[in-house]
């Protein structure tokens, strides 16, 4: 252990991006900084995954050289941004000085025989244990002390779902056959704006979820009482805003 040279430095907050990456990203660094193993799971396609881990192997300025045209480039909902981009970079430099900082890309069936494996959930269910099975996939490489992942709230939840057809399960419901799941809900100040999709995926005015004057922090059990049944806590970041594309079309 007295070989590593973690880059404490990026933990700093003033080099964080906004919001809910931002959190991530610190929750990484201090599991790095005590020498535990993570896995840190991003929603960016499976069937990238492979690339995702020859391009981890570089060193850090050519791993962020050749992030672009690893499903970066052009992007622009919310896991293509300058804040996705933050954490993942930060999370590299991590590994980069010594720290066991592994990543996986988990969204989206990986081959088709795991879209056949899940041909018959309904509606949104494919998708949804295709990313559990990605995750677990991947956590599976080593013995890792955290497997922390970034995801959507409806892929978060560890109750059914249903958007308007036959109930669901979601992938974080789906990861518990796996193993010990803690899902937190995201909770925001109000103003600003958030990437999310609904019909298409562009940044939305960030309604009022809750109000504290306190610095970003987990709450386990602080869940709304409507929210109770599909979350295990929140995390509270404050006042948030959408950052712009990582990688435009043009650069």
């Amino acid at each position: 252990m007295s070989s590593r040279v973690i880059p404490i430095s990026w933990c700093s907050a003033k080099r964080m991006a906004p919001a809910a990456p931002a959190l991530i990203a610190r929750i990484v660094c201090a599991e790095a900084i005590l020498s535990h193993r993570v896995l840190l799971a991003v929603e960016h396609p499976s069937v990238a995954n492979a690339d995702w881990q020859d391009a981890w192997a570089l060193p850090h300025d050519a791993f962020r050289a050749a992030l672009p045209d690893r499903g970066w480039r052009g992007r622009f909902d919310g896991v293509g941004r300058e804040a996705m981009l933050a954490l993942v970079l930060g999370a590299h430099a991590l590994k980069d000085g010594g720290a066991e900082v592994d990543i996986v890309a988990f969204n989206g069936t990986c081959d088709d025989a795991q879209k056949v494996r899940f041909a018959d959930l309904p509606s949104q269910g494919p998708h949804q244990a295709a990313q559990a099975e990605n995750i677990a996939e991947g956590a599976r490489r080593k013995n890792y002390d955290r497997v922390i992942v970034l995801v959507g709230g409806l892929h978060a939840a560890t109750a059914p779902v249903s958007i308007g057809g036959p109930l669901f399960e979601p992938m974080a419901m789906r990861l518990r056959s796996y193993g010990s799941v803690v899902s937190l809900e995201l909770q925001h100040g109000g103003g600003g704006e958030a990437w999310t999709c609904q019909r298409e995926c562009k940044a939305n005015r960030a309604d009022v979820r809750m109000t504290s004057d306190r610095p970003p922090y987990i709450g386990l059990g602080e869940t709304p009482s409507k929210l109770r049944a599909s979350y295990d806590g929140i995390y509270w970041v404050g006042p948030i805003t959408a950052s712009p594309p990582a990688f435009p079309p043009e650069n």
